[in-house]
């Protein structure tokens, strides 16, 4: 009798969380100081970019165009430009995504992330409030921080 209510919690409450959980994705997603509709964003974004920026979605690992690079210059939001992250804070992990052992001051905003059963802390764009990555305690440098962010969601300006 036990393991048969377990299992009709399970299927009752989970999608029930799930749901709630993909509502307040969308009302934090549009709190942020740019005034655009979720149909802007898909006008303004590839297919790509807003998936990973406005559904919070991942690259597959090692496939992003800015995990191997290491050219001088600054990384911007792809969403709205604001500037992210400066190539001096960049670092090669290994991870399979761009990681930055810092970002520039008051660009990032941080929220607790506890979907697919892991506790994290998400990094989305203060500006957009784009998704970036996630933000990690095992980096090497003196900050002891990794920046693990998806290329798609970042654009490189190389210094002149």
């Amino acid at each position: 009798m036990l393991k048969k209510s377990l299992i009709i919690y399970v299927l009752i409450f989970i999608p029930l969380i799930s749901c709630s959980s993909q509502e307040k994705k969308k009302e934090v997603m549009n709190k942020k100081p740019m005034n655009m509709t979720e149909q802007d964003w898909k006008n303004k974004l590839t297919p790509e970019q807003y998936h990973i920026l406005r559904e919070k979605g991942t690259e597959y690992p090692n496939t992003g165009a800015f995990n191997l690079h290491f050219e001088k210059g600054n990384y911007h939001c792809a969403g709205c430009d604001a500037l992210l992250f400066y190539s001096t804070q960049k670092f090669k992990s290994s991870c399979g995504w761009p990681s930055f052992d810092d970002a520039v001051k008051d660009a990032i905003e941080y929220k607790l992330d506890k979907s697919h059963f892991m506790v994290r802390t998400e990094i989305l764009c203060k500006n957009c409030g784009g998704h970036l990555g996630h933000i990690f305690d095992d980096g090497p440098t003196q900050t002891g921080q990794r920046y693990c962010v998806n290329s798609i969601s970042l654009i490189f300006k190389k210094d002149e």
